[in-house]
């Protein structure tokens, strides 16, 4: 029988809640402060499951992120709370809403196009280094004729 490939889980910690997430979920976190449309990033990883392969963090696992886009932001149903005392005349109604923010997960683990970045970056500081001998020869003879 061909094993069946699962795909990476992982549980992450948004708001102080923690949710089980994989590659393509959908999910309502509390109100983030991110505008709609914009990706963001995870940090708080707790557990990751491969296939096998898992690993769990005390408390987090260094270096894993998962990767979301903010959909929209939304509110959810109305709760009522009714305070009620007999023969004292104390009658409140309030009401409540919670603000939700929806996340689709992108995913799970160090995206390709942000390592193609640091390693994009790492390749100028070292090519600065070597430029900047050159450089600072240029700077001391612009210094001494002015």
């Amino acid at each position: 029988m061909p094993e069946s490939k699962q795909s990476a889980t992982a549980v992450v910690v948004s708001g102080g809640k923690q949710y089980r997430v994989t590659a393509g979920d959908r999910i309502l976190v509390g109100r983030l402060k991110v505008d709609v449309g914009s990706e963001l990033t995870l940090d708080r990883v707790l557990l990751h499951v491969d296939g096998d392969e898992i690993k769990v963090g005390t408390p987090g696992i260094e270096g894993l992120t998962v990767t979301a886009r903010v959909l929209q932001h939304s509110r959810g149903p109305r709760i009522e709370v009714l305070r009620y005392k007999s023969k004292k005349r104390v009658r409140v109604h309030k009401g409540a809403r919670a603000d939700y923010t929806s996340l689709e997960i992108l995913a799970i683990g160090a995206r390709k196009a942000e390592k193609a970045e640091k390693s994009e970056k790492a390749k100028p500081a070292r090519a600065r280094a070597a430029a900047g001998e050159a450089d600072t020869g240029g700077e001391e003879e612009t210094g001494d004729g002015a």
